[in-house]
């Protein structure tokens, strides 16, 4: 029988969007997923993501009869940690992706942001509610993203699919994002700070996959990481989005640490 991967996704970006990722993960193991974390009003986003913990947890009691590997990209690697720390029953290991995980001190500095209102210029949150919404067909809105510095790095498979899957088809005709900006935009908004008290308590076997060229974790965080959560950390090469720019590198290297966390 086939492990289980629950794949949790980033901020903004939809699971389905991962497409080329997640098939290829698919020939070893079962693949799930929950399209778009934080839209349902029965869990709602608020400061330091305890909800959304709620909603993968219930997604994963309602979805599978065994243990998971958790794989999460940023947004979803934090989630997937929270509600291992909380459920290790659900959990047979846990794959993070560029994660921000931060270290106790960048963890304050985030707690500081929040509580003198400036963590919109800390975070991305604060170019969200700015972003565009809408575009005639998925064919304009792919000519729109590839012209972007961020999505210009992107697999050309996983633009196409940020296109298509990363916009719905509006009342009246058109496209506007899937992801909806104002959800995402609280969602950077309450970017925990609390995750350092809970050092020692992870009981699932875990590892970090750093991006090489990424700036969201700081050498001093993946120490703090491996040394008090026992997490195996390894690097990808890419930007803080190296699932959507290396999406067949990014799965040979999950599919190998899957290995060695599972051979423990």
């Amino acid at each position: 029988m086939q492990d289980i991967i629950h794949f949790a996704h980033a901020n903004s970006f939809p699971a389905s969007v991962y497409r080329k990722l997640l098939q290829s993960l698919s020939g070893q193991y079962q693949v799930g997923y929950q399209d778009t974390i934080g839209h349902d009003p029965q869990f709602p986003v608020s400061d330091c993501w305890p909800y959304l913990v709620d909603e993968i947890i219930h997604y994963i009691e309602q979805h599978y009869a065994t243990p998971v590997i958790g794989v999460g990209h940023s947004l979803g690697g934090f989630l997937l940690f929270y509600a291992a720390i909380r459920r290790p029953d659900l959990f047979k290991a846990l794959v993070i992706l560029d994660s921000p995980l931060m270290g106790p001190r960048r963890s304050w500095s985030i707690w500081l942001a929040k509580k003198l209102g400036f963590i919109d210029r800390v975070t991305p949150g604060g170019n969200t509610l700015r972003r565009r919404d809408n575009w005639a067909s998925v064919e304009m809105a792919h000519d729109y993203f590839a012209r972007k510095p961020v999505f210009a790095r992107f697999d050309p498979d996983c633009l196409s699919d940020y296109a298509l899957h990363g916009t719905v088809e509006k009342d009246g005709g058109g496209r506007c994002l899937k992801f909806r900006p104002e959800i995402e935009h609280r969602i950077y908004c309450g970017l925990p700070h609390d995750f350092p008290r809970y050092r020692g308590r992870l009981k699932v076997p875990a590892a970090l996959i750093a991006g090489s060229q990424s700036d969201v974790l700081h050498p001093a965080d993946l120490v703090f990481m491996q040394r008090h959560f026992a997490m195996q950390i390894h690097h990808q090469a890419g930007s803080h989005l190296y699932p959507l720019e290396q999406p067949l590198a990014t799965a040979a290297t999950i599919r190998r640490v899957i290995a060695g966390l599972l051979s423990q």
